[in-house]
């Protein structure tokens, strides 16, 4: 532990050293690079600024104030993350446009034969479904709005069913590479492939998954009840009107298949997730718009990226440039360092420490500046536990921990807020205390049982 603890230190006085030299004013490089992490971490739980405006402003003073250079700044962007982004959100985004979401959600309905649980419980394996291979924010965004007209027809209340569809959304997104951005950051930077996280982390989701559902059981499920006229009414609605482009639609469940399954062999294709993302986005874009003229085509192209949330793109890059600057002034390593020293150099304690600290701060600020800071973090202590292969468990605590974390309050996660959103404008508003009184405890029995799998698979 000594060897680790002057390893991190001779890195934090060599990383201090280095901008000092180029630090305008003669001002200490650590002092502001911290400064500017932690006033841009403020601002955004604040909630009264774009987000991406911060970060891209944060970025710019860790340059203009020599902390960074512009060379070492571009070097620090992930574009690993940032291209698989946008090409899965403009796949989603084409696909949006064709039904299929609404489709699938108003035929899970019928298949729980208009049953108010059953539909809840089918409605939230959809989501959780959807979102460990799409966007969850997009999931939520398309099966809400069904879900309310869904329980508008039954006349029961809205809350359980967009409650387990927020829970679900976070739990499904944890399952995979690409369900939540936390698992892309993790994924990028820890050269983690798609078929690792289906390998260690899907497993434990199911059980997580039917543990929740049996929670939202107990706390509003013997008490939902709908009357045989408007169970049948459920049953008279037409799945098939929700397709509005069937040919379309055709097309991009090709396109789908054939991204993930080029993520599952990624690996052996020597392929990076963004190619996979990017080519298969730029493949749907050229089908969907084949055979048309081509202003047609560029009016095609503008409104799908349109529809790309760029605010978020812009707020990972912004992001990476303010991590790599603290990072380069040697805070991580020295974090890093006092970690290990407060959990004795064990393993494990390391492990529970991440999972458990990842799943409270997850609920109560933005996952993805927090994930972003803690990558460094773990990546620091590689050398304490035995290089990059022996602190794979870390990983997998991070992501439990933030994407789960995610389901602690109403803020925890976009996609959270945007069910909301929807809710308060159909009428039926979810207070935040009201969330988080029903929604923290069942994410701490998630955390829990997490900390059951990693012990027994990883850490006995």
């Amino acid at each position: 532990m000594p060897e680790a603890g002057s390893q991190a230190g001779g890195e934090a006085l060599h990383a201090s050293a280095y901008a000092s030299a180029h630090a305008l004013f003669g001002l200490d490089p650590v002092w502001v690079a911290v400064s500017l992490l932690l006033v841009v971490y403020a601002a955004i739980m604040m909630e009264k600024f774009n987000r991406a405006v911060l970060s891209i402003l944060g970025a710019g003073l860790m340059i203009l104030s020599g902390v960074l250079t512009q060379e070492a700044a571009i070097r620090g962007i992930d574009f690993n993350t940032i291209g698989l982004l946008t090409g899965m959100m403009v796949i989603v985004a084409i696909s949006q446009k064709t039904g299929m979401f609404q489709y699938v959600a108003i035929r899970a309905a019928k298949a729980a034969g208009g049953r108010p649980w059953g539909i809840l419980v089918m409605l939230a394996i959809v989501t959780a479904v959807f979102s460990a291979f799409l966007d969850n924010v997009t999931t939520v965004l398309l099966i809400a709005p069904v879900t309310l007209l869904i329980t508008d027809a039954l006349g029961v209340n809205p809350y359980p069913f967009l409650f387990s569809q927020i829970l679900a959304s976070n739990i499904g997104g944890t399952a995979t590479l690409i369900g939540d951005p936390p698992n892309i950051m993790i994924g990028s930077q820890a050269r983690l492939s798609f078929y690792d996280f289906l390998l260690n982390l899907t497993p434990i989701i199911p059980v997580i998954m039917l543990v929740t559902l049996g929670l939202i059981w107990l706390l509003f499920g013997r008490s939902m009840r709908a009357t045989p006229e408007a169970q049948k009414l459920i049953m008279e609605f037409n799945e098939r009107e929700a397709i509005e482009d069937a040919a379309l639609l055709r097309k991009c469940l090709l396109v789908l298949a054939l991204v993930i399954g080029g993520f599952t062999a990624a690996h052996a294709l020597h392929l990076e997730p963004a190619t996979i993302a990017l080519f298969g986005a730029a493949l749907l874009l050229l089908l969907q718009t084949w055979g048309q003229d081509l202003h047609a085509k560029d009016k095609a192209f503008e409104g799908v990226m349109a529809e790309v949330e760029w605010t978020t793109i812009f707020f990972f890059v912004g992001l990476f440039v303010i991590v790599t600057g603290v990072e380069r002034v040697g805070v991580i390593a020295w974090l890093a360092h006092k970690t290990l020293a407060l959990t004795g150099g064990d393993f494990n304690a390391t492990a529970a420490a991440i999972l458990w600290i990842s799943a409270i701060a997850s609920a109560v600020i933005d996952n993805i500046p927090f994930v972003a800071t803690m990558i460094p973090l773990i990546q620091n202590m590689a050398p304490s536990f035995g290089g990059p292969e022996a602190i794979e468990p870390l990983w997998w605590a991070l992501a439990l921990g933030a994407c789960l974390g995610g389901n602690g309050s109403l803020i925890g996660a976009s996609a959270n807020l945007i069910v909301a959103g929807f809710a308060q404008r159909a009428g039926h508003p979810i207070g935040f205390l009201q969330f988080t009184r029903h929604a923290f405890a069942l994410m701490l029995v998630s955390i829990v049982i997490s900390h059951a799998y990693l012990y027994l698979r990883y850490l006995s």
